[in-house]
């Protein structure tokens, strides 16, 4: 299902923010106007990514460090084996940012 996440304005360029749409919690991120949504919760330990750091597109978990690609939502470092997040064709339409969600 297409849902209306956030509005574009509301994520600069070379920013991150968390949102709740769709039944989620989302982390849009903003690589210079192509914007990427991936799941806002860690899966080591269910930090919120958007309290995190970003780096490029790399968003690194506050609590603990894990480093996640935020393109494709796939571990890029930690020091334990985790699953990736999942990650959600994202676009821009009308002033808002969109992303395709499976079905809960």
């Amino acid at each position: 299902m297409r849902v209306r996440v956030c509005g574009a304005g509301d994520v600069p360029p070379g920013t991150m923010a968390g949102f709740r749409a769709g039944g989620r919690d989302l982390l849009v991120l903003n690589e210079g106007g192509r914007y990427h949504v991936v799941d806002d919760t860690c899966t080591h330990s269910g930090a919120s990514l958007a309290a995190g750091a970003l780096d490029g597109c790399t968003v690194r978990c506050g609590w603990h460090g894990a480093e996640f690609d935020c393109t494709t939502g796939r571990l890029s470092r930690f020091p334990a084996r985790i699953p990736d997040l999942g990650s959600y064709p994202a676009s821009e339409d009308a002033g808002g940012v969109f992303a395709d969600l499976p079905d809960l």
